[in-house]
């Protein structure tokens, strides 16, 4: 017992050095102590308000071992809760206040040398990651049973490794944010700069994968969407982080009145530049009539031989099919991604019934297989997820190639060495996927042109506002079959609705199973189909851009914010030790 009260007494003597509470009298606090008791050294050597907030955070402070990381995780597991289809984002001003007191702790465990001072942080802030990551991403899991003998192993990859891999990126901003960690707000604002820079570099490093950012937990509806168009992803992570554990204050005495005070008036500065926004009449009424089709076809059937040439009558019926009310024919009709169940150049006979469905003032695009080389058993062949332009004559007349490719799923990374380890790709074609080089609009019409962006391509923060600044709209082509009942599908339509916003362009998106919609330019839902429904969608596209408050600049806006959040951590560091000395 007396081994445990010691250890927590250094503990609580090195929080009390690193500012992170103040003391009355050490020595009395020991004195009293005999009892070997953590509560009592914690309620002695204190000056927290009695409150029950304080002693909560006075208990977390002291936490240490698996105990710690053990609430970061469930924490984190709490955070996921914001994400989409629940939208729950006041459990994050549960669990980033705690992370925070975590981190109070964390760095007293730090050592003397460069890495230890490091290592106690990041590992909390992984955890808190891993619990995060594990909650919003575990039905990624789903895509292995569609085919559950064949990729039974990838199971724990996807489930386990993915999130620890993810978890890296929190534990990096936690260890990021401990050179300049400090008591009240500094403390508050180096973490809400580092998770900035961490989820940055999500989006970047090893192809990114930015999927369920912090910052999307803020934007759960279109009236709260409207700043990312002004201060971007990276803007809205920092801020978002910043509100969510600025409650840490309450249970101390620095800073409780600013620090509240800033959270009202970032809330509601948020509140009312999206009513602002909102309430703008719209640029023009230009429309374009669009036919999304969602076919719903069952994933295990996807690929199969023996019912390809059915999948492929099933889009023709669903894509000629006319309502008695019908007054004018479809400009576009758009199939998801991969539609087509076969290399459409190896089947003239398919291109030539898709040129008796088009009529000469439309223009199919569909997700389909493109190939280039003699055919699919060319060595030398390469095959592209695309998404093609077919007219009236059954021609491809232009085509955009996904850049942006998902690893283990259309590319393994590092092939040669993974191929001697036994792992195959999970998308079964002949040399896997290759890399679109550029993207390009494809015209559709007289004056207007699309955008096109295949899959988890519209996940990106900030890919659309240059790409789409001379195209009337964007197309995202998507087969979440592979996630069966899960909140991926949700989630996923969340973030195209946010790359609506941010390049200011409404957004058709075509899936397999759905959710299939139509977004205006300020990321609002036209309409939709629900999840596995089957049928045609047939909707006036508003083309009107949403340029109102917005700005190009947004990017560096976000830079911006994190500079000024990391010079106040800074300061406020830098004031501290200035006190000590």
């Amino acid at each position: 017992m007396r081994r445990g009260f010691d250890a927590d007494w250094n503990r609580c003597r090195a929080l009390v050095e690193q500012g992170v509470i103040r003391t009355l009298n050490l020595d009395e606090a020991q004195s009293e102590s005999t009892v070997g008791s953590a509560d009592r050294v914690f309620s002695v050597a204190s000056e927290m308000r009695e409150s029950r907030l304080s002693r909560i955070a006075s208990r977390l402070l002291l936490l240490h071992g698996w105990r710690r990381l053990l609430l970061a995780f469930i924490a984190g597991g709490l955070a996921s809760f914001s994400q989409a289809p629940f939208d729950f984002f006041a459990v994050c001003v549960i669990s980033f206040p705690v992370l925070v007191w975590l981190l109070d702790g964390a760095a007293a465990d730090s050592g003397s040398g460069r890495m230890q001072r490091f290592a106690a942080p990041f590992v909390t802030g992984w955890w808190f990651g891993f619990g995060y990551f594990a909650g919003g991403l575990w039905w990624v899991g789903n895509a292995m049973l569609t085919d559950f003998e064949r990729y039974a192993w990838a199971l724990p990859i996807a489930v386990l490794l993915l999130p620890a891999i993810l978890a890296v990126f929190y534990g990096l901003a936690a260890a990021l944010a401990r050179p300049f960690w400090s008591d009240g707000f500094g403390r508050i604002a180096a973490l809400a700069a580092a998770f900035g820079i961490a989820e940055w570099l999500r989006a970047v490093l090893f192809t990114g994968f930015p999927w369920n950012a912090v910052g999307y937990a803020v934007m759960p509806t279109p009236l709260l969407m409207q700043s990312v168009g002004v201060v971007g992803m990276m803007g809205v992570n920092a801020l978002a982080v910043l509100v969510f554990s600025l409650p840490a204050l309450l249970a101390g005495e620095k800073h409780v009145r600013a620090g509240m005070a800033l959270a009202v008036v970032l809330a509601a500065l948020h509140v009312a530049f999206g009513f602002l926004r909102l309430s703008l009449p719209a640029e023009g009424d230009e429309t374009l009539l669009t036919r999304i089709v969602q076919p719903s076809i069952d994933q295990s059937e996807k690929w199969n031989a023996a019912v390809r040439d059915r999948i492929f009558k099933t889009f023709l019926d669903l894509s000629a099919q006319q309502n008695a009310q019908d007054a004018a024919r479809p400009a576009m009709i758009l199939w998801p991604e991969t539609s087509v169940p076969f290399i459409l150049q190896d089947r003239p006979d398919a291109l030539s019934a898709i040129g008796e469905l088009v009529r000469d003032d439309q223009v199919l695009l569909a997700g389909a297989v493109r190939i280039e080389g003699e055919n699919a058993a060319d060595p030398d062949a390469r095959f592209y997820n695309s998404v093609v332009a077919i007219n009236s004559a059954g021609v491809m007349y232009d085509a955009v190639d996904k850049a942006y490719l998902v690893p283990l799923g259309e590319f393994v990374p590092l092939e040669d060495l993974f191929s001697r380890l036994g792992i195959a790709k999970l998308v079964e074609l002949p040399g896997g996927f290759s890399r679109g080089v550029t993207r390009h609009a494809i015209d559709v019409s007289d004056g207007i042109s699309v955008v096109p962006y295949v899959c988890y391509e519209v996940i990106f923060p900030g890919i659309a506002v240059g790409e789409t600044e001379n195209a009337s709209l964007i197309v995202n082509v998507t087969n979440d079959g592979w996630f069966g009942h899960s909140p991926g599908p949700y989630q996923h339509l969340r973030q195209a609705q946010l790359r609506a916003v941010e390049a200011g362009r409404p957004l058709v998106r075509a899936a397999n199973n759905g959710i299939s919609a139509v977004i205006d330019a300020r990321g609002q839902l036209v309409d939709a189909l629900a999840l596995d429904a089957v049928g045609r969608l047939d909707v006036a596209v508003p083309l009107a851009p949403a340029n109102n408050l917005r700005t190009s600049l947004a990017g560096t806006v976000g830079w911006a914010i994190v500079l000024a959040l990391a010079l106040l951590a800074a300061m406020f560091r830098w004031r501290q030790k200035s006190l000590k000395e």
